[in-house]
């Protein structure tokens, strides 16, 4: 395959990709069905479902207690401040923020002297997790639309 047909092809997947989790983002804010988007954990719109996934990624019940409503939508892979020591007055970074969760965990640790910065790339997520990190005063807390790989 040509290198100009391996971006084409790579655009086209980042394209679904953000259309896909737009409408998770969406869905969520409308508490409707997710849609056909699946991370490798799966998707749902009901919150048990969510919270489950959560709890068995590592988070506890006070961090899932801790975040603005919506911001844990059952996307999540991995439980990150399971392996960072995340220290006061430290910045983070985010990569596939989402709706926040993790972003709004990591500033509980880092507190008000510390920054973190979240970042996806659909422009639906981003404007969730900005009205999450409003709901929950996060003022340390910002996101930006990019791409991870850039």
């Amino acid at each position: 395959m040509s290198e100009n047909n391996s971006s084409v092809n790579a655009d086209q997947l980042r394209q679904h990709v953000r259309e896909s989790y737009a409408e998770v983002a969406e869905a969520s804010n409308d508490g409707s069905c997710c849609g056909e988007v699946a991370s490798c954990c799966g998707v749902s719109d009901d919150a048990a479902i969510n919270t489950l996934i959560s709890t068995r990624l590592g988070y506890s019940e006070d961090d899932l207690a801790n975040v603005p409503a919506g911001a844990d939508m059952g996307l999540g892979c991995g439980n990150p401040r399971a392996i960072a020591s995340l220290q006061v007055g430290e910045t983070v970074i985010d990569l596939g923020s989402g709706g926040g969760f993790d972003a709004f965990l990591a500033a509980r640790e880092v507190g008000e002297t510390g920054h973190v910065i979240g970042i996806d790339m659909t422009p639906t997520m981003i404007s969730k997790a900005r009205k999450n990190a409003e709901k929950g005063n996060f003022s340390q807390v910002e996101f930006r639309l990019g791409e991870i790989e850039s």
